[in-house]
């Protein structure tokens, strides 16, 4: 199945680079076996969840302080340290991405420089590293790329290939496929809304 522009224009909308889109999931799916209406609806679902609508393709960690002690409650245990970080998206990563994904202490810098990018938000230094390894180029230059439209479509279905994700979305199994993507439930609601309306549009 090839997914078309009104389909995309339905699933994803009112968003004015839909055809780069069109012109990049054309190409990248069929390489991934994202060829089923249930596979293309689930994978075109999660990534409307995770980039808003297609529109954001790098993490934005701009938090204030009341969002960092929801949403990083882990990290930032008290008020006085979440207003420490507060609107400080590079001091932020630094710290919530320290020590794990093959990322090091807060003081290399490799949380902001390896924060999420792509259209499922491809984070960590493994991550990088092996989707650059996948290419054939650098981490810097797989950094570079996530940030078009081809390279943010491509680093999304490599994610999704890589973790195994289509026997999730061939079995309807949402919430598994959104615990492997987001390592939680979080924006599960959402991500179901998406599903179900693409679901409709390809005729799931």
């Amino acid at each position: 199945m090839e997914l078309t522009l009104e389909q995309l224009k339905q699933i994803v909308e009112r968003n004015p680079y839909i055809e780069y889109w069109h012109k990049a999931l054309v190409q990248l799916l069929p390489d991934y076996e994202i060829n089923t209406p249930k596979r293309m609806a689930a994978f075109l679902a999660q990534c409307a969840h995770e980039s808003g609508g297609f529109r954001a393709i790098k993490e934005n960690l701009n938090y204030r302080a009341v969002t960092l002690r929801k949403i990083f409650s882990k990290y930032f245990p008290t008020d006085e340290m979440a207003a420490q970080y507060a609107n400080k998206p590079e001091k932020i990563a630094n710290l919530v991405y320290a020590n794990r994904m093959g990322n090091g202490g807060p003081e290399t810098g490799d949380g902001y420089r390896y924060s999420g990018r792509g259209l499922i938000q491809l984070t960590g230094k493994d991550n990088y590293f092996w989707f650059a390894a996948s290419l054939e180029i650098s981490p810097e230059a797989a950094s570079e790329y996530m940030e078009t439209f081809e390279g943010a479509a491509q680093s999304a279905c490599w994610f999704w290939e890589t973790n195994k994700l289509n026997q999730w979305a061939d079995a309807d199994d949402i919430l598994t496929l959104t615990k492997r993507i987001n390592g939680g439930t979080i924006g599960l609601e959402d991500r179901i809304k998406h599903y179900e309306h693409a679901k409709h549009v390809l005729g799931a």
